[in-house]
């Protein structure tokens, strides 16, 4: 089988190669432990945990061998303080011992309950009796190890929980127990294509488009069409040294099956007995072919941008299955052009995520389109942390994975941490029964690689919770990413000791330490992020987002999303800057909504803090531009009338005008006279 490279850079545009009787609370009259409001077929379920002597003992019920009806009894007895104390009905549940058993309340959210039963004076310990469930290790045989002849040993080891040995591991696995990729969020992959037939994405690619114009560089006989499988992209040496051909000085090699490796590590059916599983396993591969024999053009990738994420390209049927999110292991050289910086501010516009790989050219600058704004650019990791050798760096990063390594890799070793992917097991054009995977020896690594696990996360975090808007999701995975680690790698290449890593200079730079102002905010926490997914969002809204001064605003913050049986319990509004435009909010600045009335014409940002029941919070904020109040034209006040009891004789002429025409009559009487 041949070797795949570790890093497939291709010039300009090329590939840089996821009860019983309960309890009544009768009596409380503590308007202060009145329940939060919540819907009233929502239930509290606590364990409670009674301090030794205090109050009726369970001890005695319990030793005497009575029945459980007896204890019961006994549990709920022991309520009755408890629900006075509490202001909310309490029932008893199953006991676990003399001092403990489950307590349950409706209308009422676990935190709130739990926070007033730890303030009674019997009360030991008070927990939220949580859901659990078996942990969802997958059963595909490459997951956990690979075959000995082949390795890897660790397997999948990118997915998994971190350890000392792999600190940059993304804990998908425990993620998964969260959630699993759902077939409603679409993950397209801009890429050769995929093979949709291998037999670890059998189900999961939906019908995508091949964007490719070039007829040489398509590789399949035809421009533009509806047929995204990968035809492959080898080049000859021929096509290679046929000076004035497409391929001139490409570089021979077989085909990648590249885009197949990008959707794998993203999607690969998970628990189907068999190869690997997919960071974001259950979610739907949407491939666009931009990139084909030696790369492919800008002109094809952003008309794939544009067709994955739902808007028109002309002379291509829409999309009926339009990405939330968009995976592009794709780059070249170069600074972001004025044509990707368009498009993707259309994109953010509308909502949709594109994840780009860093580049693979040894610590050089970030390449593009990673370095667009708006983009999700994705630098490479080893095992251990640290920035691994190929990849590319800068301030454009937004977030680093792991991308695979080989360790001190020698001639007929096998590489100890690559990443898995799916491949098919030709050279050249696909072999219908040619589903293989790589291994230790035929290996795969590259920020192409890390780029799909960033993207599965952002499937997964969609999973669980659809409605996140695209600033939610990236602000999630920014907060959950974990610190880079500053020590533990070991030395370089050359035996020296590693050191930090330095804005790139156009020398190569190899293993480094990451700092966030060159990798980004931290090292991908699948977990962490599917997490803060499900937590509490702050969010509102304007009564009008372009004003005048003077014209009143109504800012409401009641459509914040929070998770499921989740409260929110307050709101704070604030002015953080510009209060001298906005002037000063005009009632409580401690509820849903807010007003005030900008009183000049400039710029101001309001923010609102939301906290729920469980203690979580939230900020949002919103800048907003004030226009100056229209001008009125000046008044022009008509001649005053007549004054002094003139009776209006005077035509409304002033006495000033009265008097001229006095001194006019009197000199026009001489005149005559004389």
């Amino acid at each position: 089988m041949k070797s795949l490279p570790v890093a497939t850079v291709l010039t300009s545009l090329a590939v840089f190669a996821a009860g019983m009787g309960g309890v009544s609370a009768a009596g409380a009259e503590n308007t202060r432990l009145r329940p939060t409001t919540v819907p009233a077929s929502a239930e509290a379920r606590l364990i409670v945990t009674y301090k030794e002597g205090r109050g009726p003992a369970l001890a005695q019920t319990l030793s005497a061998g009575s029945s459980a009806r007896d204890a019961h009894s006994a549990a709920t007895r022991r309520l009755v303080p408890l629900a006075a104390h509490a202001g909310v009905a309490l029932e008893a549940g199953g006991l676990i011992s003399p001092l403990a058993h489950v307590v349950r309340a409706q209308g009422i959210s676990a935190q709130a309950l739990a926070e007033r039963l730890r303030s009674h004076a019997d009360v030991a310990a008070v927990s939220v009796d949580e859901r659990r469930r078996a942990l969802a290790v997958p059963n595909d045989p490459l997951f956990s190890a690979g075959p000995l002849a082949t390795g890897p040993a660790v397997g999948q080891w990118y997915l998994k929980a971190p350890t000392s040995t792999t600190p940059s591991a993304v804990n998908a696995v425990t993620a998964w127990d969260r959630v699993l990729g759902r077939d409603s969020v679409v993950v397209a992959v801009l890429d050769t294509g995929v093979w949709a037939s291998h037999l670890d994405l059998a189900g999961a690619v939906l019908p995508g488009y091949d964007m490719i114009n070039d007829l040489s560089t398509a590789n399949d006989g035809d421009g533009r069409d509806a047929d995204a499988n990968d035809p492959g992209d080898w080049v000859t040496a021929a096509e290679n040294s046929a000076r004035g051909g497409p391929f001139f000085d490409c570089g021979v090699e077989d085909s990648s099956w590249h885009g197949t490796q990008v959707a794998s590590i993203l999607a690969a059916r998970g628990n189907d007995g068999q190869g690997m599983a997919g960071t974001a396993y259950g979610v739907k591969i949407l491939p666009v072919r931009v990139l084909g024999k030696c790369g492919g053009y800008d002109s094809d990738i952003q008309a794939g941008m544009r067709w994955a994420a739902g808007l028109s390209v002309p002379g291509v049927p829409t999309n009926p299955n339009p990405a939330r999110i968009l995976n592009m292991s794709l780059g070249g050289a170069g600074t972001c052009t004025a044509a990707y910086t368009s498009l993707f501010n259309e994109l953010t516009a509308a909502g949709v995520a594109v994840v780009v790989a860093a580049g693979n050219s040894a610590g050089q600058a970030v390449g593009s389109p990673a370095n667009c704004p708006g983009a999700i650019g994705v630098a490479g990791l080893r095992h251990v942390g640290s920035k691994v050798g190929f990849s590319d760096l800068g301030p454009e990063i937004f977030i680093s994975a792991p991308a695979g390594n080989c360790v001190n890799i020698g001639r007929g070793e096998p590489c100890l941490y690559p990443i898995i992917t799916a491949i098919n097991t030709s050279l050249r054009g696909p072999n219908a029964g040619g589903s293989q995977w790589t291994d230790s020896f035929n290996y795969g690594v590259g920020t192409s690689f890390a780029t799909p696990i960033v993207a599965g996360a952002l499937g997964l975090m969609l999973s669980a919770q659809p409605a996140l808007t695209l600033a939610e999701m990236k602000l999630a995975l920014q907060q959950s990413a974990r610190p880079f680690p500053q020590t533990g790698a070991g030395n370089d290449e050359n035996g020296n000791p590693i050191q930090a890593c330095r804005a790139p200079t156009g020398a190569d730079q190899l293993q480094c330490y990451c700092t966030t102002a060159l990798c980004g905010a931290g090292m991908l926490d699948a977990l962490g992020a599917v997490e803060r997914a499900l937590g509490l969002h702050a969010r509102f809204t304007v009564s009008n987002n372009s004003p005048m001064a003077g014209q009143a605003l109504v800012f409401d913050a009641g459509g914040s999303l929070l998770a499921a049986g989740r409260q929110i319990t307050s709101y704070q509004w604030s002015v953080t800057q510009g209060l001298g435009v906005s002037g000063a909010f005009t009632g409580a600045t401690n509820a849903a909504t807010a007003s005030l009335t900008p009183t000049a014409a400039g710029s101001f940002t309001v923010q609102v803090t939301v906290r729920d029941d469980s203690g979580a919070t939230s900020a949002a904020q919103l800048t907003l531009n004030v226009a100056a109040a229209p001008v009125e034209p000046p008044v022009v006040p008509p001649p005053s009338g007549g004054s002094g009891g003139d009776g209006g004789g005077g035509a409304g002429l002033g006495w000033p005008w009265l008097g001229l025409l006095a001194l006019a009559s009197w000199a026009l009487l001489h005149r005559r006279r004389g």
